[in-house]
């Protein structure tokens, strides 16, 4: 489903944009907020803007199709692995995108998390407002939106943000809703990670611990989101188009769907499959590899059935302190294949990609030579 044309979206004349938004953050109940409330119109300041880039959208019947990738046997049979790897290395190379099946987490887990965020966002308000913030230097964050203040339209979605690794927070500062579960599905997320990044490894032609070994799985943030049914979803998004600012991003999508990749200039659907899990390609990993693995845009449409569920888990340290140096790994330059970055730390990356906000372009741009 595409979003609105351009002749769709109007905003009345006189339209006090930053008055709007900060009168929604001041409630601190966010989208759900506002459905609770009854509204039938989507307020002005979700509107999306057109896209002006030629976009289409492809239907879910088209011939692209998301690589499925069936990690079974991976540890225990080498030529199941080489052939693993070898799907791995066309599917980041290709697309930046695959789903995995029988990655080892159990099914029971991936459906408890998604429960237990739920029974987050739709605990009474006055529960959730003590952890709705906009200082991303906390542990725990929720809030509408953290580009807010910043992005041309909001999304039609809520959040959580909980920085899991490398300097977890203590259970009893996550929210009591998912506490337990949060901490489960970190340490499954972890050890699936290090085992992700094993096989990237190996498909560059690099050792199996290389990325390991410079810390791309030292830290962990994880991103539940909440999209409750919209009454107009034709003129919102659920996340805006953009690219993600982490080394790999592993995501764990409800029934709903809703997630769209730009494949060859189109919109190609991310159809959910019991059990599996996506993963992506993140900036970083794409700067590392010299443009040999692709990170590539997405976004997720509104939709009128709702709520949906997400729980997005992010291989990347965040504002932590890490003074290491990340550029083109030298092991895969040659006189034929020259860096195409420069050094940069994640940090020096994220305050750039931050300050930069969701504006369609990307953050690589910025650190290419």
């Amino acid at each position: 489903m595409p979003v609105a044309k351009a002749s769709e979206v109007q905003f009345e004349p006189g339209y006090d944009r930053v008055s709007e938004i900060k009168a929604f953050d001041e409630t601190k109940a966010g989208v759900k907020g506002l459905v609770d409330a009854g509204i039938s119109e989507v307020p002005q300041m979700f509107h999306q803007p057109p896209d002006t880039c030629g976009e289409t959208y492809v239907p879910a019947a088209s011939q692209y199709s998301i690589p499925v990738l069936d990690l079974e046997g991976v540890k225990e049979d080498h030529s199941t692995r080489k052939l693993i790897v070898g799907e791995v290395r066309t599917a980041s190379k290709e697309w930046g995108f695959f789903q995995i099946i029988n990655h080892g987490i159990p099914v029971s887990v991936l459906e408890e998390m998604k429960v237990s965020v739920r029974r987050f966002f739709e605990q009474d308000v006055e529960l959730k407002k003590q952890f709705y913030t906009r200082d991303f230097t906390k542990k725990v964050v929720h809030n509408s939106n953290i580009h807010l203040h910043s992005a041309r339209a909001a999304n039609w979605r809520d959040s959580i943000y909980c920085n899991m690794a490398p300097d977890p927070p203590n259970p009893e500062e996550l929210p009591e809703p998912f506490r337990v579960m949060m901490v489960e599905y970190t340490d499954r997320i972890m050890g699936l990670g290090h085992l992700l990044f094993e096989l990237i490894s190996e498909a560059l032609g690099l050792n199996p611990d290389h990325l390991l070994k410079i810390d791309c799985a030292k830290g962990l943030s994880q991103l539940c989101h909440y999209a409750p049914a919209c009454p107009q979803p034709e003129l919102t998004l659920g996340t805006t188009k953009h690219a993600d600012n982490s080394f790999l991003t592993v995501l764990l999508q409800d029934h709903i769907g809703g997630l769209q990749v730009l494949h060859e200039n189109q919109w190609i659907d991310v159809p959910p499959i019991p059990g599996a899990l996506v993963v992506n390609i993140g900036d970083l990993l794409q700067l590392i590899s010299n443009d040999s693995l692709v990170s590539v845009e997405h976004r997720v449409l509104a939709n009128s059935v709702g709520p949906r569920v997400s729980v997005g888990s992010f291989f990347v340290t965040g504002f932590h302190p890490n003074p290491r140096l990340y550029g083109p790994i030298k092991e895969l330059l040659s006189e034929d294949n020259p860096p195409k970055y420069r050094e940069t730390t994640v940090i020096e990356y994220l305050t750039h990609f931050k300050n930069k906000g969701l504006d369609g372009k990307s953050a690589l741009t910025h650190f290419r030579i």
